[in-house]
């Protein structure tokens, strides 16, 4: 390339003929009102598609807050007065959003009598098996079953997931402790 302006002067490497190519156009900019979840506390942030881009429910992506850049997933998204599952980015007025980065995983410990509720912070992919045994806070659990955020619920021994994807482990103390271990 010679020369850039509303379009571009080239040479031929083959023949040398010079001669203009217009320029392609950038596609726009659309910057669209967020909301992020992170537990108890909400922000409002933004998220940047292209004009022609398309969300959906459960998409992963980045959302701007101020100056730092968060993992999210959708959870819902708002076109106007409605809510849809699937919107061209021109046409979404909010998006909802849960941070995904770092997760608060909460865990039922049933010891036969009584459940006690534990809650640990970890990040979003850390993975929990359902027969794995952890350590937390000097207790230690053998996971039963994870009940997950879409409503499916893991019970299969070996079967595994995303803390990201959770919505609340069942487990009882117990069993020689063969997993890993998890500070706080």
């Amino acid at each position: 390339m010679l020369k850039e302006s509303h379009d571009r002067l080239v040479c031929c490497t083959s023949c040398h003929s010079v001669h203009h190519v217009p320029l392609e156009e950038e596609p726009a900019v659309i910057r669209v009102k967020t909301v992020v979840s992170a537990e108890e506390i909400s922000r409002v942030c933004e998220t940047e598609f292209l004009a022609g881009d398309e969300c959906s429910v459960g998409d992963r992506l980045v959302a701007e807050c101020g100056t730092e850049g968060v993992g999210v997933q959708i959870t819902a998204i708002e076109t106007g007065a409605k809510r849809v599952e699937r919107a061209a980015a021109a046409d979404i007025s909010t998006l909802w959003a849960r941070a995904i980065e770092e997760v608060l995983v909460r865990i039922s410990l049933h010891d036969g009598r009584k459940t006690t509720p534990l809650e640990v912070r970890c990040p979003g992919e850390e993975v929990f098996t359902v027969g794995e045994t952890y350590q937390l806070a000097g207790r230690r659990f053998h996971i039963s079953h994870i009940k997950l955020r879409d409503s499916g619920v893991l019970r299969k021994e070996g079967y595994r997931t995303v803390a990201s994807k959770i919505k609340r482990i069942y487990a009882y103390p117990g069993e020689p402790f063969r997993g890993r271990t998890r500070g706080n």
